[in-house]
C-alpha cells in the first residue's frame, strides 16, 4: 500500500447498512468502489469517459470504472479543520466541469478569505495543487463579507457562469459567481446572499434543475439544530429567490437530479445525529417537500449520477475497514433511481 497521502484502496462487494426509515420494501442495489478516502466531500462524473472524480482531504482522485482503478488527479493539497462539535480535516471540496477538458475545484484547505477555486486540465497526468490553469478568488474581507469567503463546498457550472457556495460570513451565506467569457472564467464575486433571502445559514449543496432554468441550493442550516435544512430555487441570471421550502432534513450536503426519471435526490449528513443520515428522494408538491429515505449512509457528503443512471455517493464513514487507514468511501448505487 502507498503512504497516507498517496494511497487509495479498491473494494468490490455489497455495502450492508441498516435502514430505519426506508420507504421501500428493498434497498437499492449498491456496492463500495473505493475505500480509504479521507473525508471525501465532492463527487463528479465525466459525461463522456464515465470517470468518477472525488475530492477528499489530500486532493482529487480519479476512479476509472473500466479498469477498476483509482489514482490521484490532483494531489498535495493543504488541509484545514471544519465543523462544530465533531471537527474534520478537509481539503478540496466541491467539483464541477468547466468543459469536457477542465475540472473546477472548490477549496476548503485554508482560512476564510484565502481559499481559492481552481480549474485544472483533465489530461490523465497527475498534478499538484499549484498546477491550475485558472485560479478564481480569493474573496477577501470587505464590504460584502465581514470575514472573507471560503469553504467552497458546492460547484455548479452552466454556459454562462461558475456558481460556488461559500461558508464565510454567516450573516450573508453567499453563493459566489464567476462569469464565463470565451470559455474562460472571470473574477469570482459574491452573488446571492442566501441567509438574507431565506433566514437560514450555510448554503452547501448546489445544482441546476433539469432544464437549467433554476439554480437549486440546499441550505444546510445550523449543524447542531436538526430538521432545519431548506430546499431553495433561484433565477441563475438575476439571483432572485423563487421558492424556499422546508424539508425536515438536518444538513443537506448534496443534491442531484436523476437523468432517467427527473427525480431529485439529496444526501443528509445529519450532523447532530449521524445515525439518521442517508440518501433521500425529495418530492416537491407546491410548497411541500416530502423527503423519503432511500438508503442509510454514514455521514454522506455528495452525490452525482453517471450517464447509465448509476448514482455515486461519497461518505465520511466512522471506522476504517480492514486494510485501510481512513473510513471514507465512494459508493455506487445501481441504475433505477
Amino acid at each position: 500500500m502507498l503512504k497516507k497521502a498517496k494511497r487509495l484502496a479498491l473494494l468490490t462487494g455489497c455495502l450492508s447498512l441498516s435502514l430505519a426509515c426506508l420507504a421501500y420494501a428493498e434497498e437499492p442495489e449498491h456496492e463500495t468502489l473505493v475505500i480509504d478516502l479521507d473525508n471525501p466531500s465532492g463527487v463528479l462524473v465525466h459525461p463522456e469517459t464515465g470517470n468518477v472524480y472525488t475530492a477528499s482531504r489530500f486532493g482529487v482522485h480519479r476512479y476509472e470504472p473500466k479498469e477498476h482503478k483509482a489514482v490521484f488527479e490532483v494531489s498535495d493539497y493543504a488541509s484545514d479543520i471544519y465543523g462544530k462539535g465533531p471537527k474534520y480535516d478537509i481539503g478540496p471540496l466541491g467539483l464541477g466541469l468547466l468543459d469536457k477538458d477542465h475540472i473546477v475545484v472548490g477549496d476548503g484547505s485554508r482560512p476564510d478569505g484565502e481559499e481559492l477555486v481552481r480549474v485544472y486540465k483533465l489530461d490523465g497526468k497527475k498534478k499538484s495543487e499549484a498546477d491550475a490553469v485558472y485560479t478564481l478568488g480569493p474573496i477577501v474581507k470587505g464590504e460584502a463579507t465581514s470575514k472573507g469567503e471560503g469553504n467552497f463546498y458546492g460547484v455548479a457550472v452552466n454556459e454562462s457562469a461558475v456558481f460556488v457556495t461559500c461558508n464565510g460570513d454567516d450573516t450573508k451565506g453567499w453563493v459566489a459567481k464567476a462569469d464565463i467569457l470565451d470559455g474562460k472564467p472571470g473574477e469570482l464575486k459574491p452573488f446571492i446572499a442566501t441567509k438574507e433571502a431565506t433566514g437560514t445559514d450555510a448554503p452547501v449543496a448546489i445544482t441546476f434543475n433539469q432544464d437549467g432554468s433554476e439554480l437549486v441550493v440546499g441550505q444546510m442550516g445550523e449543524m447542531n439544530v436538526p430538521n432545519d435544512s431548506l430546499l431553495t430555487f433561484y433565477d441563475p441570471a438575476s439571483g432572485e429567490l423563487k421558492r424556499s421550502l422546508k424539508t425536515e432534513l438536518s444538513d443537506i450536503a448534496g443534491l442531484a437530479y436523476s437523468p432517467a426519471t427527473g427525480k431529485l435526490y439529496a444526501v443528509d449528513f445529519s450532523w447532530s445525529d449521524t445515525t439518521k443520515g442517508g440518501l433521500f428522494e425529495l418530492t416537491v408538491d407546491g410548497e411541500t417537500v416530502t423527503a423519503t429515505k432511500i438508503l442509510s449512509l454514514d455521514k454522506p457528503t455528495s452525490l452525482a449520477f453517471g450517464k447509465e443512471g448509476q448514482l455515486y455517493v461519497t461518505q465520511f464513514g466512522s471506522e476504517p475497514p480492514e486494510g485501510a487507514e481512513s473510513p471514507g468511501s465512494l459508493i455506487e448505487i445501481k441504475p433505477g433511481l
